[in-house]
């Protein structure tokens, strides 16, 4: 509550009488008593309220500006288990707030203010029919049908258990689903885009064209092929780049990725004649850097795709019907258009427990530069502190499983002793 009136006081228009806020949230059981308390604070603060129920993050992102909202806030730990959850706030247009706006709405947690009363509190409707306002809008960017696709989706019995398959339904695929009996408390339970085991089993027995996979908020996904090969995040944005280049609908010919954009994609997009910038990683850093430079694609490894002409965020569903639109429009299997690149074997060891703070250790700096000798141009070395444990990530790329794994483990071994 206390957080939803901060949130309300700087994120609401001064000029506006009765200020607006819509609320959704993904299906976990703690997601029914935030939502309320999250409601009550903002109605409490003076906001009117739409409620809009189980629906995907990008959704709310979406129905933010489309029904003029003055802020959007979502309920959801995305790909986390469910006894986890968290609020994401969104501005008035739809986009995830700058850090600066973060600080300051902590900085106001808690802070003296004085409380409406009477007509001055903020009343609170629901608004469950607008969900197909998104639908029509995801549907509406889909530059070729899916008939004759035949697509399994699992929906990692989360956010998008209804509306990603009625989307899919409707653009002309042919859709089995896995993942779509939430209960509060199976989000992301073994399914999902974390856990693509049941999907490329379905595949496999059903003879599907494709498999495709969200998160638990539906702000990502992954797929596998016809015969059971994952397609990350990586291979996602090298099809969709290739395709939208060879349109003319790529900004400036150029991808926004992250420094864990695995080599053999940013190989792939060189010889494709497209620009790969990178930033940090996270969503919300591609996107600084797409607003910035007005670039409108992007996206990350793990399956966050932005396509900013149709969206603020990423979003699982949009990214699915264009990947799906491509198979369809070329009439070739995901495999072979995913062929465009070759992915670099890639190895990640997370190190626990360790002093993050001290990831430029000279000791460590100069492991990492001796791996590096070692790998010339066939690889490369990623040191990276987790932003929210007590960890270190150590990625290695090489021209061999093998090599990257030993490569990994010796540096993994040299943070324990540096950092521990």
């Amino acid at each position: 509550m206390d957080l939803s009136v901060a949130a309300a006081h700087v994120l609401r228009d001064a000029g506006r009488s009765r200020p607006l806020a819509v609320v959704g949230r993904d299906p976990r059981a703690s997601g029914e008593f935030l939502e309320a308390a999250v409601v009550a604070g903002l109605a409490s603060s003076g906001m009117d309220v739409l409620r809009l129920g189980v629906l995907p993050t990008p959704a709310v992102a979406y129905l933010t500006p489309a029904l003029g909202a003055d802020l959007g806030v979502m309920l959801s730990a995305s790909h986390n288990p469910a006894p986890d959850n968290g609020i994401k706030l969104l501005t008035r247009g739809g986009f995830k707030l700058p850090d600066a706006v973060e600080h300051e709405i902590e900085r106001r947690l808690g802070e003296k203010w004085e409380r409406p009363v009477g007509a001055a509190v903020g009343r609170v409707r629901e608004a469950y029919g607008e969900t197909e306002r998104y639908v029509s809008h995801v549907l509406g960017s889909l530059p070729h049908r899916l008939d004759g696709l035949r697509v399994i989706v699992d929906c990692a019995h989360g956010a998008a258990h209804m509306v990603a398959p009625e989307a899919l339904l409707r653009a002309g695929a042919e859709v089995e689903t896995i993942g779509t009996a939430p209960d509060g408390l199976n989000i992301n339970d073994g399914v999902g885009s974390t856990h693509l085991g049941p999907l490329r089993e379905a595949v496999l027995s059903r003879g599907a064209d494709v498999g495709i996979a969200y998160d638990g908020d539906a702000d990502r996904c992954l797929a596998v092929t016809a015969d059971g090969a994952e397609v990350d995040g990586d291979q996602i944005m090298a099809v969709l780049a290739t395709a939208m280049r060879a349109e003319g609908r790529l900004a400036k010919d150029t991808v926004v990725a992250t420094v864990m954009s695995n080599l053999g994609f940013k190989l792939a997009m060189r010889e494709s004649g497209i620009t790969v910038k990178e930033t940090a990683v996270g969503d919300r850093y591609v996107l600084e850097r797409m607003q910035e430079d007005g670039f409108t694609f992007g996206g990350e490894q793990s399956g966050h795709v932005i396509m900013l002409d149709h969206a603020t965020t990423g979003d699982g569903l949009l990214t699915s019907l264009h990947l799906l639109a491509a198979m369809a429009r070329s009439g070739k299997p995901l495999a072979e258009l995913a062929a465009v690149m070759t992915k670099l074997p890639q190895v990640l060891v997370n190190v626990r427990n360790v002093d993050k703070s001290r990831a430029r250790d000279a000791a460590l700096l100069a492991a990492v530069a001796q791996a590096e000798h070692e790998l010339g141009d066939t690889g490369r070395v990623l040191i990276r502190p987790s932003g929210t444990e007590p960890m270190i990530r150590v990625m290695v790329e090489a021209a061999s499983h093998d090599q990257a794994t030993e490569m990994a483990e010796r540096l993994a071994e040299v943070v324990r002793v540096t950092c521990g």
